[in-house]
């Protein structure tokens, strides 16, 4: 799986667009006696907890759907969190950028969430993580029905 630098945030933004938050939306039966919020969401604020230590990537590939991130998802990173075991993370494997799932013990392993590719081991001193995915973004647009 591929990554493409997309933007990283500046310190100050000289325009910022606030989108509307209305409400929590069920997936199953709707409350009637939900009423509506008009709060403003920033979604700066609600996706980008460390301003200057964090960056989007847009994936190219398949190698996580199983995790929910699909071909031109755009990914949030958090430079300045320390990756743990389990985390989606972005890694330098041979000179190219990637996001795997990190697994740490029993060996230490760069995981596609995709079962058709294979994990990738790795030494510890010489694994280079260079954030931890917080958000994926993406369309709904290509989304079939079954």
């Amino acid at each position: 799986m591929r990554l493409e630098l997309i933007a990283k945030p500046a310190h100050t933004a000289p325009r910022q667009a606030y989108l509307q938050f209305l409400e929590k939306v069920a997936a199953g039966f709707p409350s009637p006696a939900i009423g509506y919020e008009d709060t403003p969401l920033d979604l700066n604020e609600y996706c980008v907890r460390a301003k200057t230590a964090t960056y989007f990537v847009r994936c190219q590939g398949e190698s996580m759907i199983d995790a929910g991130i699909f071909d031109g998802d755009l990914l949030v990173v958090d430079k300045s969190r320390t990756a743990a075991d389990g985390q989606i993370v972005i890694a330098s494997v041979d000179g190219e950028f990637t996001v795997k799932k990190l697994q740490l013990k029993p060996e230490p392993m760069l995981l596609a969430m995709n079962p058709r590719y294979k994990p990738i081991p790795v030494e510890p001193e010489s694994l280079e993580i260079w954030g931890v995915v917080t958000y994926v973004i993406h369309s709904t647009d290509n989304v079939s029905s079954q």
